[in-house]
């Protein structure tokens, strides 16, 4: 059997890190993703839910921003939950195992810029 996801889109809000009760860190994130095809003359996008755990979520939280292109490797997961009513639910979402940078540095300063200043420091040097 084989459960491996490849995606990459742009992140629809900033990531925000928390902390699992035992400590464990943990981000969600929205990431919005173009269809590889044309209905009605115009490219769908699905906006998927992605989770990363532990140091990619570390990762996640001190290198990206919302509006930025990100590459993700993971697994699709089904997670069943119970709404406020009572009733059984169900969510997919994308449990990452990795994260990567996409698109050019400027692409990335131009997100900085129309986002607000970023910590000093907080892109590594893509050029080496």
């Amino acid at each position: 059997m084989l459960n491996q996801v490849n995606i990459m889109g742009r992140i629809c809000a900033k990531p925000e890190l928390k902390y699992t009760q035992s400590g464990l860190p943990v981000i969600n994130l929205r990431l919005a993703v173009d269809r590889n095809y044309l209905t009605d003359g115009e490219r769908g996008t699905d906006f998927l839910t992605v989770v990363a755990w532990r140091g990619t979520a570390e990762f996640i939280a001190n290198y990206f921003e919302k509006g930025q292109m990100m590459a993700v490797n993971g697994r699709l997961q089904v997670r069943p939950w119970t709404d406020r009513e009572g009733n059984n639910r169900e969510s997919v979402e994308i449990v990452a195992d990795s994260a990567y940078f996409c698109g050019s540095k400027m692409a990335r300063a131009d997100v900085q810029r129309d986002q607000g200043p970023m910590n000093e420091g907080a892109l590594p040097d893509m050029a080496a």
